[in-house]
Order: structure tokens, then sequence, then C-alpha cells
């Protein structure tokens, strides 16, 4: 097929947005369309609705505060900055990336675009992914409402934030063993004429400019982003109403195999790290302390909805690589933490 005879590409943009509005509609007008005599759907497929929505409801705040933070990042923060502010020892990085992210409120749902952009304007992949696991847990917000899901067993709480500090230096290192700095992102067509264009001339922009400039880049990554949270979000809210929870409670039985159950939950409902906890302390009679510190580590780390985002902006070898990394090493931490901790 020839270049002329593709789609331009506000076309296509156009076609999805249109697209996804349509989808949104449906799903917030089913009860009414429930009510035709011509439409008709099971009970199951309205728990995926309300499912669905409430992933959706819960994380376009977070989404909306990302890609503004990531549009901010674009626009007022120079290349050479990050650079200036980063060790130069690729190890020494590490600590002070983990310390980054337990001071900015963003969650799982909102650090992706953050760490892409992050990326793009200089920073190492390596210190990137500690920000990326590190940040979703170590906020202020998440400690907060940790704290209170679980303030009769604060064993807990010191636990999920103490592990999550040092495994996120760990997947840091090891991403850095595996990958060095190597670019890992995809470039849209775009992207990589505009990087070029960067490189060849830096243009002044005037404050109202770069105002104007920050509130386009947030719409572009927002529907850019929006997409993705809408397919996995939905792909979360089918797994939760279809799987047969049952099976995996049976599973659970000791603390081997209720580590994995837990950290298995943690993925499938793709929660927003501001309000798992409360979801884990709801888990605490039936499951291990230490399996529930699985969930609570592992589910901002990792979940289906942001590895929709990840396979749909990092190359595949590397999320392949990111989500085995990940989930061993939880495992493992978890693991030798519940045989020295909680019993």
């Amino acid at each position: 097929m020839s270049r002329s005879s593709k789609l331009p590409s506000w076309l296509k943009d156009g076609f999805g947005i249109v697209l996804l509005l349509l989808f949104i509609l449906a799903f917030f007008n089913i009860d009414t369309l429930q009510e035709d005599e011509f439409f008709s759907l099971s009970p199951e497929w309205l728990t995926v609705n309300t499912i669905f929505l409430g992933i959706v409801i819960e994380a376009i705040p977070f989404l909306l505060l990302g890609v503004f933070v990531s549009s901010l990042i674009q626009v007022f923060v120079a290349e050479d900055t990050l650079q200036r502010f980063l060790p130069k020892n690729a190890y020494a990085a590490l600590f002070p990336a983990a310390v980054l992210g337990a001071i900015f409120p963003i969650c799982e749902c909102a650090i992706v675009p953050v760490v892409r952009r992050l990326i793009k304007k200089g920073m190492p992949l390596h210190v990137g992914v500690v920000f990326l696991v590190g940040a979703p847990i170590l906020n202020p917000v998440v400690a907060g409402s940790t704290y209170f899901a679980f303030r009769n067993d604060l064993s807990i709480f010191y636990t999920r934030f103490g592990l999550a500090f040092v495994l996120a230096i760990i997947i840091g290192g090891l991403m850095y063993i595996l990958f060095k700095n190597s670019d890992q992102l995809k470039w849209r067509t775009e992207e990589l004429r505009g990087k070029e264009s960067n490189n060849l001339a830096q243009v002044p922009v005037n404050k109202q400019n770069r105002l104007k400039q920050t509130f386009y880049h947030a719409s572009d990554e927002f529907f850019l982003m929006g997409k993705y949270l809408i397919a996995g979000a939905l792909i979360a809210a089918m797994f939760q109403t279809f799987l047969d929870r049952s099976t995996l409670l049976a599973i659970g039985t000791d603390a081997w195999t209720s580590t994995a159950v837990m950290m298995v939950f943690a993925y499938i409902l793709s929660l927003c790290s501001e309000a798992d906890a409360f979801v884990a302390s709801s888990f605490s009679n039936t499951f291990s302390s230490g399996s529930l510190v699985g969930f609570l580590v592992y589910g901002p780390m990792l979940d289906l909805k942001n590895t929709i985002m990840l396979f749909a902006f990092f190359k595949a070898k590397f999320v392949i690589y990111f989500m085995i990394s990940v989930t061993v090493i939880v495992y493992a931490a978890v693991m030798i933490t519940q045989f020295i901790v909680f019993l």
C-alpha cells in the first residue's frame, strides 16, 4: 500500500475518539438500554458494566493528574536539568529515585505517562523503573490510606513500605543490568520528527505559549493514554466477573499458594493504590498477613490495566522482562518476609 492511500492521522485519531465516546456513552446508559425490549443483557454483563465504570471513574482523576504532570515536564523541564541533578553513577542514582517516589502523590494509574515523559527528557531507563514501581506505593496518600486500613496491625503497614522501597531499588538495578541505558520506548513518527527538530534548534518560548503547550500536550496525552486505560479496565472487569474466585480461594490454603493467589487477585482487580489497602483489609480473616503484603506490594507495581499501557508505550521485550522480574522478585521477597516477620 502506498503512503498516499493511507488515512490521515487526524482522521484515524478522530475516528478513535468517536468510538471511545460512543463506547463510554453506551456503558453509562446501559440501564436505560436494558429497559428496551429489543435490547437485553445478562446479569453478568451488567456486573461487567458496574466494575468497568468503577475502575474508570476511580482512575480518570489520577490519569488527568499524570498527564498534566507529564505535560509540565515536557514544557518546563530541560533535558540538561535531569542530567545535572542525577548522580553520574548508575547504581548511585537508584536511591534518590526511590526517595523521589515517596514525595509525589502519583498512583499506578498516572505513573506511566510521567515516567515515559521523564525518560524522553533524558532520565535513564533504570531510574525511571524505580520511579515506576516505587512511587505508586511510597507516596504520602497511599501511606495514609494504608495506615487507616491496618491501624490495628501496623506490621503490614511497615512491611509494605519497607519492601516497596528496597524492591524498587533492586528491580531498577536489575533493569540496568539487563538493558543498561538502551532506548526501550516506542516512538511515534511525529515524536521522532519533533525530537529531530529539537536537536537542530532550540526556539525560545514565552510564558503564555508554554501554558498553551502544557494544555495541548495534556489533552494529547490524555486521549493517547485514555484508550489504553479503557481497554485495560474492560479486560479487568471481565476477568473479575467471569473468573471463578472460589477456585483461587481453594488453592490459597498455605503461605506459598495464598501469596500467589493474592498477587493474582491484585493483578486482576487493578485497584488504585490509594484504595487497595481497604480492599486488602477485607481479606484479613481469609488470608495470612504475608499474602496481604504480597497483594499490597505487587498490585501497584504491576496490574492488568497498566500492563496494557506498558505494552503500548514500551518495547515488548522490555515489558516482558520487567513483568517477570517484578513477579519473581516480589514473590520471593514476600515469602522471605513472611517467614521472618509474620511467623
